[in-house]
């Protein structure tokens, strides 16, 4: 699973990557030909909407899955080690229970229902645009029940991101 997991979140960076360099991409175009050609682009504006949502969800799915995420535990961290996996048990479980209830399910509600709607100037359709939300999901749900199922076995939650991946975890300078 630890692999899955790696390769998960190798293709959600990339992702990620790709879809704000696109972001830049269409939001230089539209200012070019807003202040340049005099004749603003009709679809820039929707789809850089579009894109920041999409980057947004998987920005948020890829900070979970390294575990990069804010945690306010002070108090967590006062308790025996006991009440700490019991409580990192429980919040597992209420990530996934949220992800698979309101971004799966949902999420494939309003793809269903919104599938044929048209984004004006476009080829997409609203639908399309709204499988970020359950493909993020399962993502989010499927990272928090490793992570659960981890906890579950006995073993320590830690970030995924290591100094081999030219990311700093430890906190300090």
């Amino acid at each position: 699973m630890r692999t899955l997991r790696a390769q998960l979140v190798g293709v959600l960076r990339w992702t990620c990557i790709l879809m704000f360099a696109v972001l830049v991409l269409v939001v230089l175009w539209q200012v070019f030909t807003r202040q340049v050609v005099g004749r603003p682009s009709g679809w820039t504006t929707t789809i850089a909407q579009y894109l920041f949502v999409w980057l947004s969800l998987f920005g948020l799915t890829l900070v979970f899955a390294e575990r990069g995420h804010v945690a306010v535990d002070i108090l967590v961290d006062r308790l025996p080690e006991g009440a700490r996996r019991r409580i990192g048990v429980l919040v597992q479980a209420g990530v996934a229970l949220f992800a698979l209830a309101a971004l799966v399910w949902g999420g494939l509600r309003a793809v269903g229902l919104s599938w044929t709607q048209v984004v004006p100037g476009t080829p997409l359709t609203i639908g399309q645009v709204y499988l970020a939300l359950p493909i993020a999901g399962a993502l989010i749900a499927l990272f928090a029940l490793e992570d659960l199922w981890r906890l579950l076995r006995d073993q320590e939650l830690t970030a995924t991101a290591t100094l081999d991946d030219g990311i700093d975890t430890s906190g300090g300078v």
